[in-house]
């Protein structure tokens, strides 16, 4: 006997140019350039080898030529961070993943032959096909699409998440730049006030304990400062980290001191909306929807379809010379599985996913108005350090040297004034650190990111190739 079947290449055929026809290479990330651009107003690159890759590694090296402000180092950071890079080949396994989702399985070739005892051998031969899956292609094709949707939006967030995270560590160095130049400045204050001390002590003017106080400073002056300098390069090396640099590139200069409070202020008005409106994590978490409910729909047709084959068979029979053709075809029997599990299943995860939707929604509203809050009390704190904290110290230590001077004070109250008076101005560098720190997470917030912990990102990127992989369906 041998089987044929009717031609499935044609049905193959038009399927494989649908999905070709869907894949545009580059226009997923061209969504991603314009998202990106759009609330940061950054550019990214994939760096493909195209002459826009050449012009951004240009820029690059045009910005490292000069002193960086917080926005020069996140553009850095997102043209020649290789981990993005990594991560925009998502978009490549993404669109194939929706590809294969609309393309059929392959056919299935079955041969036997049998040896009579008349010496003639029989040949069956058989070419079947998954009607069933093919039947499935729209719905899986529309899982795989939003889940490619789905990986655009969390790409976007990720890159946005990039330079929020290289503005922070900017603001942290500047911190510690201006820290390191305030202990240099104390540790040459108290080198000169010890050098004091010792004359003055041979001169039999001032007691030990007068210059071992004098001298204690002075130590702790050189500590805090050693300290300082080790800070400044930890922070460096978390940057170059970030914007990918290494070698003669590691050698770029920022301003050392944070820069003042700006005299305009984000509304309060209105903020709510604009963090609703704008998230990008909303808008993944309602592609999460479309997938949930996508599989939700293929759980049922999926577990009690399967294998359902669809053929034509021609037999002959070669001492006779006669041939018989018919239809084939197979249908499993839906007893034992109806499907009960998977449309649980689906139906549990669905509705999963619209839960954290609404939760998602209420955390986002709490978390820009805490943003806000935080972002105020910075302010106000840094605004009466510079107001009242730091002159009011500066004058105490002022006036307790003149009694100092005029003998009506010991040196431990000189030297308790001048710690007290370094410790301000540490406290107001903080303060203004913390403003930035604050007014950096809020703009992330309102460029459509909620700020999340390393542990957070990782199980998002997780999450991210989970849903990639889950995408086929059935397929």
């Amino acid at each position: 006997m041998r089987r044929r079947m009717i031609p499935f290449a044609a049905l193959g055929t038009c399927s494989l140019l649908a999905g070709c026809a869907a894949m545009q290479p580059g226009k997923a990330f061209d969504e991603v350039r314009a998202t990106v651009s759009e609330r940061s107003g950054l550019r990214v690159s994939w760096n493909t080898g195209s002459p826009a890759d050449a012009e951004a590694t240009g820029a690059v090296r045009s910005l490292l030529e000069h002193e960086l402000r917080a926005d020069e180092v996140a553009q850095i950071a997102l043209l020649n961070n290789r981990n993005l890079r990594a991560l925009y080949e998502e978009l490549g396994v993404a669109q194939a993943d929706l590809l294969q989702a609309g393309l059929l399985r392959n056919s299935v070739f079955n041969a036997e032959i049998r040896f009579f005892a008349s010496g003639s051998p029989g040949v069956e031969l058989s070419v079947v096909q998954d009607f069933v899956d093919a039947l499935l292609i729209p719905l899986r094709q529309k899982v795989a699409g939003a889940a490619f949707e789905a990986v655009k939006v969390h790409i976007s967030g990720t890159v946005l998440d990039v330079a929020a995270e290289v503005r922070a560590s900017f603001y942290e160095l500047q911190a510690s730049e201006q820290t390191r130049e305030m202990r240099a400045t104390v540790l040459q204050a108290t080198s000169s006030s010890y050098e004091l001390g010792l004359r003055l002590h041979q001169a039999g003017n001032i007691t030990d304990l007068d210059l071992a106080n004098e001298r204690a400073l002075y130590e702790q002056s050189k500590l805090d400062l050693a300290e300082s300098e080790a800070e400044v390069l930890t922070l460096r090396e978390r940057l170059n980290s970030l914007m990918g640099l290494w070698g003669s590139d590691t050698a770029w200069k920022i301003a050392p001191r944070l820069p003042e409070l700006p005299a305009d202020e984000v509304a309060s008005e209105g903020l709510e909306k604009r963090a609703i409106a704008q998230s990008l994590d909303l808008e993944a978490a309602r592609r999460e929807i479309e997938v949930a409910a996508g599989r939700l729909s293929l759980a049922r047709p999926a577990a009690v379809l399967a294998g359902g084959n669809l053929g034509a068979t021609a037999e002959g029979d070669h001492p006779e010379g006669f041939w018989g053709v018919g239809p084939a075809f197979s249908l499993p029997v839906p007893v034992f599985d109806m499907g009960q599990a998977a449309v649980v299943g689906a139906g549990s995860a669905w509705r999963g996913a619209n839960q954290r939707y609404y939760a998602l929604a209420v955390e986002i509203r709490a978390r820009v108005r805490a943003a806000w809050n935080q972002l105020s009390a910075a302010r106000s704190r840094a605004e009466y350090y510079a107001a009242t904290v730091l002159p009011l110290r500066q004058r105490i230590v002022e006036e307790t040297q003149k009694e100092y001077n005029a003998m009506l004070v010991g040196a431990f109250q000189l030297l308790t004034a001048k710690q007290q008076e370094i410790e301000a101005g540490s406290q107001f560098i903080r303060a203004l650190r913390d403003y930035w720190l604050a007014r950096a997470e809020l703009e992330q917030i309102l460029s459509g990111r909620l700020p999340q912990s390393q542990a957070q990102l990782s199980a998002a990127r997780r999450s991210t190739s989970v849903m990639r992989l889950g995408a086929g369906g059935t397929h």
